[in-house]
């Protein structure tokens, strides 16, 4: 049995928080290549649907295109809007995955 530690766990980046050492994305893309194709489009179908329902939402409460436009700009490096994408796509996978079986 090995007793090397590695000092430096920071050379691998997010990896290690992935088992299979894929991103929500990849797998996503992945997962969507080879899915059934009805499945895929009705999940994406479903997800803009949520996001043109946020954005009426938004809009309801006086918030505009520029300000969401802005916002979008000002979070570019932003780990809270990272991690809720990431759940998106998991989710996503997730219940594509569940209708393919």
């Amino acid at each position: 049995m090995s007793n090397y530690i590695d000092e430096d766990d920071d050379d691998y980046g997010d990896y290690k928080d992935d088992f299979w050492g894929r991103t929500p994305q990849s797998s996503y893309f992945e997962i969507a290549k080879t899915a059934n194709q009805n499945i895929v489009e009705q999940e994406l179908e479903a997800v803009f649907r949520r996001l043109a329902v946020v954005e009426r939402m938004l809009e309801e409460q006086g918030i505009g295109e520029d300000a969401i436009r802005q916002e979008i700009s000002r979070t570019v490096i932003d780990e809270d809007i990272d991690g809720r994408t990431g759940s998106v796509f998991i989710d996503l996978v997730g219940r594509i995955v569940t209708q393919c079986e």
